[in-house]
């Protein structure tokens, strides 16, 4: 009980350490290449999404198939700002003048 106890408290505690990090960070705008990669980061991650909800054994009264057509909908839009952002990419900024 006590081992159980001390692994959800572990876990809890680097669940609250990562989060806190995350939201201190600089946030930069998705036009950067920082930007893209969290593009395809997103696009893993709604792989991974639709192989669980292809795998999910109970039927879940229709909402796993809703679930299912959603990430799709949403792998073909993350696909459609790939496209976009090698069409478009980010304008570099200008050197600055030396006094």
């Amino acid at each position: 009980m006590l081992k159980r106890s001390v692994i959800v408290a572990a876990v809890l505690g680097l669940v609250l350490g990562l989060s806190t990090l995350a939201f201190t960070q600089e946030r930069r705008p998705p036009t950067t290449r920082a930007g893209l990669h969290q593009i395809h980061a997103a696009a893993k991650a709604l792989e991974q999404a639709k192989r669980h909800l292809e795998r999910a054994e109970h039927k879940f009264g229709g909402h796993r198939v809703k679930a299912l057509d959603l990430v799709k909908q949403a792998e073909e839009e993350v696909k459609q700002a790939v496209e976009y952002a090698k069409a478009n990419p980010p304008a570099t900024p200008a050197p600055a003048a030396k006094p």
